[in-house]
């Protein structure tokens, strides 16, 4: 690094682009992918960057990467490989509680070594949910740990998380803007960080086999136990309970001529699942649906204030079920639970903005949103990331509406195994993708496409199923976020931040500078996203290595993985956002796990870090 280098124009114009972006990223008030699209339109328009390189990071190593990983990960899916976990860890833990959650921390842990984290924590929510259905353990106590393992376990290889995956990008275009005869910084190989990652997950797993039951202690828990698997749970947690009952819309009744929606805007109506009208019979009627003379409402209630209702409405209740017994029948259709993910395209959307009684022929019941549950005007209510939905419909039309990755379900619901037949292919194109990343010196994107494309060559998933794969919003994130990067290495903006760091910081030895840098690495990636941290601080990292002696590759990795390690908000880590919703979380529930918990994967961070690279 120069000596006194001063603050230029195009420095300044770095800066600001960065206080803008970590502001949009902290408010919300613009989603992150179009924050990131601004970012890249500014770069080119302030020719921060040659516009001919502008584009780079949808191409680059680590977006390819990413996306292979993503359609691997669905493959191994969509053979039943995750399904199978769920009997393993049955059948051998015996259904005691330790060995149940020790089991399945250390399997995820492990699998998150080359499965994307945020992939793998979808996949596993409902494998953890029929675990405790089926043993009668707390949800409460299984979810949060496993978030924290999976996290933890994505620092043995460099393809499970996007900061390590963004990583070796990063340290190229250091390397471009490098002094003439420095000495060319080292990149990782695919499990160059296991020395490292191992540690982390041997710590983590510790960490919760002591103490998970005095940080989640029983008493204070909502018992969500079995998520969506009994009417006593719905009754319990949303006031949904009673039977289905049939009602005869007749000549004299008021609710001729109305719509669906209207009627459920009326005192007293019954949650309305189904409507025949004539020969038509579906489920979820759209809300613009007409009600006439002789139609039957399938309706949701106790009987006496479905009776009232019906008294009221002058409709006549049928005693049994004659129009709706096949399909009500369990093993077609029924009530589950879903989750929002962090990516969804419904988040800040109402319920009836969606449209999926018309669209997909679900009915949206309730929605919870951590202790609170809204029954009334669901409808009206706009989504968030984390909000739990409890839906009615076919499991078909469940599944399927599933496949667009809007959201999570949690309920283990009947659905047919879907290419068991294809897990040998599954299992073998995998194991060859991460053998020619780790025996080879093909670079990572390449090695990680061969396994993508022989899963689609030999039918483990098609093409239309691997576009459904990607999770399109963090490819484009990272891809125009990228450029920043650079940017800030082309301009030397990273250097004079180095620079400005090492005048009032420059007396402290090597391990003091790697856990100032881990410590500002994990703020920023409590309020902005992984990758848009590992931006940020990895130029900055490299250039006070360069300043201080240090080695840049290891500064740069400490970043990498402290910017991963966000155990604290839930809002800060997708992994975490997913699970606060169905293990009913609190806030003081994640201060109390992922405060000691990051504590300690810090200390063992920089312990690991310098016994195995030096410096100590």
């Amino acid at each position: 690094m120069d000596a006194g280098l001063t603050l230029t124009t195009n420095m300044s114009l770095v800066f600001a682009l960065l206080a803008f972006t970590v502001l949009m990223l902290v408010l919300e008030w613009i989603r992150a992918d179009l924050v990131a699209l601004l970012v890249i339109v500014v770069i080119g328009i302030t020719r921060l960057l040659p516009v001919e390189q502008l584009f780079d990071g949808f191409a680059g190593n680590a977006v390819i990467s990413l996306i292979a990983v993503m359609i691997m990960g669905a493959g191994l899916d969509r053979t039943g490989v995750l399904s199978k976990a769920a009997s393993f860890i049955l059948r051998l833990a015996g259904g005691i509680e330790s060995r149940v959650s020790l089991l399945i921390n250390a399997m995820v842990g492990s699998l998150s070594a080359v499965i994307q984290s945020q992939a793998l924590s979808a996949l596993f929510l409902p494998v953890v949910s029929r675990v405790s259905a089926r043993t009668g353990l707390p949800l409460k106590r299984l979810l949060l740990p496993m978030a924290c393992m999976i996290l933890c376990g994505t620092n043995i290889t460099m393809i499970s998380n996007s900061p390590l995956i963004l990583l070796n990008d990063l340290i190229a275009s250091a390397n471009r803007n490098l002094p003439p005869g420095a000495q060319t910084i080292q990149t990782f190989s695919l499990f160059a960080i296991a020395p490292i990652g191992i540690p982390l997950l041997l710590a983590g797993l510790a960490y919760f086999a002591l103490f998970t039951r005095r940080l989640l202690p029983s008493d204070e828990e909502r018992q969500k136990v079995t998520p969506g698997r009994t009417e006593t749970y719905f009754a319990e947690t949303y006031g949904i309970d009673g039977d289905v009952v049939e009602l005869v819309v007749t000549t004299d009744s008021p609710l001729v001529g109305m719509s669906v929606g209207e009627v459920e805007q009326l005192r007293g109506a019954p949650l309305i699942l189904a409507l025949k009208t004539g020969n038509e019979a579906r489920l979820a009627p759209p809300g613009d649906q007409m009600i006439w003379v002789g139609s039957v409402l399938g309706v949701l209630g106790k009987r006496e204030a479905v009776a009232e209702f019906a008294n009221n409405q002058l409709c006549q209740v049928q005693t049994r079920l004659r129009n709706f017994a096949d399909l009500f029948n369990p093993s077609r259709a029924g009530i589950a639970e879903a989750v929002i993910p962090p990516s969804s395209r419904w988040i800040k959307k109402a319920v009836g903005e969606l449209r999926l009684r018309k669209t997909h022929g679900i009915s949206v019941l309730a929605v919870n949103r951590g202790e609170q549950v809204f029954r009334e005007d669901v409808r009206k209510v706009a989504l968030r990331a984390g909000d739990t939905l409890v839906l009615h419909g076919f499991w078909r039309d469940l599944a399927q509406t599933a496949e667009s990755h809007d959201f999570v379900v949690v309920t283990d619901y009947p659905k047919e195994e879907q290419r068991p037949s294809k897990i040998w292919h599954a299992t073998a194109f995998f194991a060859l993708a991460m053998g020619l990343g780790l025996f080879t010196d093909l670079k990572l994107s390449i090695a990680m496409l061969v396994g993508a494309v022989g899963m689609l060559l030999s039918g483990v998933l098609n093409m239309d199923e691997a576009y459904g794969a990607i999770n399109w919003k963090t490819i484009f994130t990272l891809a125009c976020l990228i450029p920043l990067g650079w940017a800030m290495d082309s301009t030397g903006a990273a250097a004079w931040l180095a620079q400005e760091v090492l005048v009032y910081l420059g007396t402290l030895p090597q391990w003091g500078l790697q856990a100032v840098v881990a410590i500002l690495a994990l703020l920023f990636s409590q309020v902005v996203s992984n990758v848009g941290a590992a931006v940020i601080t990895v130029p900055m990292a490299i250039n006070i290595a360069l300043a201080s002696g240090g080695n840049p590759s290891v500064y740069a990795l400490i970043v990498a993985i402290s910017t991963s390690n966000t155990f604290i908000m839930p809002s800060a880590n997708p992994v975490i956002m997913i699970v606060a919703g169905p293990g009913g979380y609190r806030r003081r529930d994640f201060l109390r796990v992922g405060i000691p918990l990051t504590v300690l994967m810090l200390v063992v961070l920089l312990l690991s870090v310098n016994l195995v690279f030096g410096g100590l």
